[in-house]
């Protein structure tokens, strides 16, 4: 099982592509190996198309976020400074139908294939793309304090908590937990801005998640005023709340249970092979989600350019992407 983190990385190591691939930690785990930016940027773009592993995929997405600790607020959410939580909470609202032509690029790849596909040419069962909000509920747990650091397990146990409250389960559901501001697990920050893995839900069904830390606490190295805003009305220091969301997001739709879906020949997923483009094709950029403006990273399109392949922040069809 591996992980997929988005890097983080310093002002000049983001104005290149990067991506990092993480492993839970544990004697069972592969151990977590993070690249140099510019470097990463080079094998990424070398490593060619997505690979299918022969997993599932996320055919019926729907988004549930936990709100883990007291420290956001015991009743309601009242501790949130750089208004994260209504930011998710819009960005998702407004990912679904023909108004969102982002994520579509997602829908080209599939499940039921053989291992090693790169076009699914319509064969097997695609990656869903949801005709009305995504967002399936959100749960302020404020039982308890979140640890001020805490491990790879408990934020995987406290999935699993949310899980059961939300009464849900398996490969087409994603649980995010969100940390408090000032709540920093290790590595965050100076490693990743955020990762995705799945675990085992009380039912025993598969349970895809993200560690989702306060993104705005890393500042510029996890996004902060990567995308020039003009006159979109996005606030250049709440960009890298939309731009790794989004990212975790369409890993997940792609690599529910990392990897045995699609990655390439490096393990890079599609949000890594894109992640932090400042020019040119495939430059992170605000886009309009059924009307609201968001910044976000390009999606790895296996279709683009012929078949080549390339980084893409629309998709209406294989023959209309950019």
């Amino acid at each position: 099982m591996l992980r997929s983190a988005l890097v983080a990385g310093c002002a000049t190591a983001l104005a290149a592509a990067g991506f990092a691939m993480a492993a839970p930690a544990g004697a069972s785990e592969l151990a977590p190996h993070h690249m140099n930016a510019h470097k990463a940027a080079a094998a990424a773009s070398s490593a060619g198309n997505l690979l299918y592993g022969g997993g599932n995929v996320v055919t019926s997405p729907t988004v549930y976020y936990v709100y883990w600790g007291s420290q956001w607020g015991t009743s309601s959410v009242t501790n949130d400074p750089s208004g994260e939580v209504a930011l998710q909470q819009s960005f998702f609202s407004h990912a679904y139908g023909s108004g969102d032509t982002f994520f579509t690029s997602q829908t080209q790849y599939c499940q039921g294939v053989a291992t090693g596909t790169t076009q699914c040419n319509g064969a097997g069962t695609a990656v869903g793309h949801p005709a009305s909000n995504p967002l399936g509920g959100t749960w302020l747990d404020s039982s308890g304090k979140a640890p001020s650091r805490p491990s790879d397990a408990q934020i995987a146990a406290e999935a699993v908590k949310a899980a059961s409250h939300f009464g849900i389960s398996g490969d087409n559901v994603q649980v995010i937990v969100d940390l408090p501001h000032g709540v920093v697990p290790s590595g965050f920050k100076t490693q990743y801005c955020a990762w995705h893995d799945h675990t085992t839900a009380s039912n025993g069904a598969d349970l895809p998640y993200t560690n989702m830390p306060y993104i705005t606490d890393a500042g510029s190295g996890c996004g902060a005023n990567f995308v020039a805003t003009g006159s979109s009305g996005v606030n250049g220091t709440d960009e890298g709340i939309t731009i790794v969301g989004g990212h975790e997001y369409a890993e997940t739709l792609t690599d529910p249970a990392p990897s045995s879906g699609w990655v390439d020949s490096t393990g890079a997923e599609t949000g890594d092979k894109c992640a932090w483009i400042s020019s040119g094709q495939g430059a992170s950029s605000i886009i309009s989600l059924n009307g609201a403006n968001f910044a976000v990273q390009s999606l790895w399109s296996n279709n683009f350019n012929n078949g080549a392949g390339g980084c893409v922040v629309s998709y209406t069809s294989a023959s209309n992407q950019h």
